[in-house]
């Protein structure tokens, strides 16, 4: 069995507050999405031992129908966690692993020239899929990370003058080591802005490290993925991804994140600061941890909890800074400590 512990300075969710969440009434019916989503978190829990935090981060991408980034040292699950991931939902799944030598037709396909028909044909590359994993995406040089730019911002595919739209839903969730250095390429901004959530994965603690070893030793399967089972159709997901939108946001809210946006760019520890998508993808985000908490409203809660793996790839540390060890996650600590959290 699998798994690792996320160390991220992430807010945990209370149970004393989902309960006193559940005493409210919805407006909008959320028991078939929270339900299908346990169900989800069952069935990845059949592999994986702990790793709450990650999961939940993948089904609020899920919800928000936003790409991930999984940063993390080898061997701490991020590759199997995405395929079970991928294993519980009824799409098509692709995966696509990057290599220094890998070309832009590579994954979007290229265009064959038929001798039955005389004429060229496009070839569709293994980006055409719902559940797209990219297994260390910073091996691949810059030319080919460019090939995903349109892609995962658009949604679709120019190749020869076509247009070819990518079949709903569509999430990429790409992997990278970020210790190992030669080899590997650093990802421009524009390409990390495109990337909804950031999540960090570190290593897990003492009890998990029993459990996953006492796991290895008494499974008997070859192997543990075909345990997992499909529980959630593509309908249903877009179902979810639409309720989602509908999730109540008070203007204090949208005014909280704006702050916080704001702060990042006047911050004197940031050399950059977030961008408006930022805005757009905290106000999603927090959206999809309410329904994952079965509520149909926004809570200043779900948006500290989202905001570590929104901003902490879309903001640059200033370099004296750096090298004094302060961190992207730690100035995202203080900014969210020093503004005032609306009631």
């Amino acid at each position: 069995m699998e798994n690792l512990d996320n160390l991220n300075p992430e807010p945990q969710s209370s149970n004393k507050l989902d309960k006193k969440e559940d005493q409210f009434q919805s407006r909008i019916d959320m028991i078939e999405l929270r339900t299908s989503l346990e169900k989800v978190k069952s069935e990845i829990a059949k592999v994986i031992v702990g790793q709450e935090s990650m999961i939940e981060h993948l089904l609020a991408a899920l919800l928000s129908n936003g790409h991930v980034l999984i940063e993390g040292v080898p061997g701490v699950a991020k590759t199997i966690t995405a395929k079970l991931l991928a294993k519980t939902i009824d799409v098509g799944f692709s995966r696509i692993q990057f290599t220094p030598d890998l070309m832009p037709s590579d994954i979007l396909g290229t265009s064959v020239f038929s001798v039955k028909n005389s004429e060229f044909e496009f070839k569709k590359g293994p980006i055409f899929s719902n559940f797209i994993l990219i297994d260390e995406i910073n091996r691949s040089p810059a030319k080919t990370q460019a090939a995903l730019f349109e892609v995962m911002e658009e949604r679709q595919i120019t190749m020869d003058g076509t247009r070819y739209i990518m079949e709903e839903p569509f999430l990429v969730v790409a992997t990278q080591n970020p210790i190992e250095h030669e080899g590997t390429y650093r990802l421009p901004e524009a390409q990390l802005d495109r990337f909804l959530f950031k999540i960090n994965v570190g290593y897990p603690n003492l009890e998990q490290e029993i459990a996953i070893i006492s796991n290895q030793h008494e499974s008997k399967q070859e192997d543990k993925t075909d345990v997992v089972h499909k529980v959630i159709t593509a309908q249903q997901l877009k179902n979810y991804q639409h309720l989602v939108k509908e999730i109540i946001v008070e203007a204090q809210l949208m005014e909280y994140i704006a702050k916080i946006i704001i702060n990042t760019r006047e911050n004197q520890f940031l050399y950059l600061g977030a961008s408006p998508r930022a805005s757009l993808a905290l106000l999603t985000a927090s959206k999809a941890f309410a329904a994952l908490r079965g509520r149909d409203f926004v809570t200043p809660e779900d948006i500290k909890e989202a905001s570590y793996a929104v901003l902490r790839h879309r903001v640059i540390v200033s370099p004296e800074r750096e090298m004094e060890g302060l961190t992207a996650d730690e100035i995202i600590r203080q900014i969210l400590d020093g503004i005032e959290i609306p009631r």
